[in-house]
């Protein structure tokens, strides 16, 4: 089975050639791109985020498996789910799964079910391919969709990722997809998105988990952002590091109502 594309068009060009040229654009960078045991990306629409993204895998190394952690926007299917496909398209090629990595992270944690109604109509994921694809053609991803999960949760999670990727030969990236806080004004969202990054700076997901609960703000991706925070600590990670941090504003002028978009660093 193929994942077709749901946002192609819409979040980023379905032409091939359009998307090529653009992605080449969001990629440019002066910068060698450097070991990341894990990355936290903003999965906007291109002409939004895009360019964060961009900047965030051009300057990561970025190797043949990476998995992927997103959160479930449309509220269905099974808490922690992984695709059911083999494959999942992009206007440039389809994307294989990792199949092996897939069953033996399903095997470690029962909670992960193979739900394709997760991942069916989700753009979270979906989005980062293009990039990923781009910088290696050799890509293969595992996809893992959140929702709803408690702190105690998204830990134990994380744990057992980081516990099957440490059995792994292959080098494994973690992804973990999330825009920042939604529809308020600049001035408010550059505030609470500096709550949740410095507790990402600071390497702590207990403390991203409530500080984002806390003080209400709707960073969509917490659940993922935690858990490979927590899978990367585990894995030997030290230090989260911000690359970039924007807000919609920036891009279109309308300060009223803007998304903010964060790009960090796990080393």
């Amino acid at each position: 089975m193929i994942r077709q594309t749901v946002v192609a068009g819409s979040f980023y060009p379905a032409d091939p050639a359009q998307l090529q040229t653009e992605v080449a654009s969001l990629l440019h960078t002066d910068q060698a791109p450097q070991f990341a045991r894990a990355i936290i990306a903003p999965h906007a629409g291109y002409v939004f985020s895009g360019a964060v993204a961009g900047e965030l895998i051009a300057t990561t190394e970025i190797p043949q498996t990476v998995l992927l952690f997103g959160p479930n926007h449309q509220g269905v299917g099974n808490d922690i789910a992984v695709t059911a496909a083999e494959n999942w398209a992009t206007p440039l090629g389809n994307v294989p799964i990792e199949d092996r990595l897939r069953k033996q992270l399903c095997s470690a944690i029962p909670e992960l079910q193979v739900d394709e109604r997760a991942h069916q109509f989700e753009h979270s994921l979906e989005v980062m391919l293009p990039l990923l694809l781009t910088r290696q053609p050799d890509l293969q991803i595992v996809p893992i969709a959140l929702r709803s999960l408690s702190l105690e949760a998204c830990l134990q999670l994380g744990t057992k990722v980081a516990s099957v990727v440490k059995k792994t030969a292959a080098e494994v990236l973690l992804l973990a997809s999330s825009d920042m806080n939604h529809f308020q004004d600049a001035e408010t969202t550059v505030q609470l998105d500096q709550l949740a990054i410095r507790k990402m700076i600071d390497f702590d997901p207990g403390g991203l988990y409530r500080t984002v609960q806390d003080n209400q703000i709707s960073m969509c991706g917490m659940l993922p952002a935690v858990v490979v925070m927590q899978a990367a600590r585990e894995l030997g990670a030290e230090a989260c590091r911000l690359l970039r941090h924007i807000h919609s504003g920036m891009v279109n002028g309308d300060n009223r109502r803007v998304v903010g978009y964060a790009a960090l660093t796990l080393t």
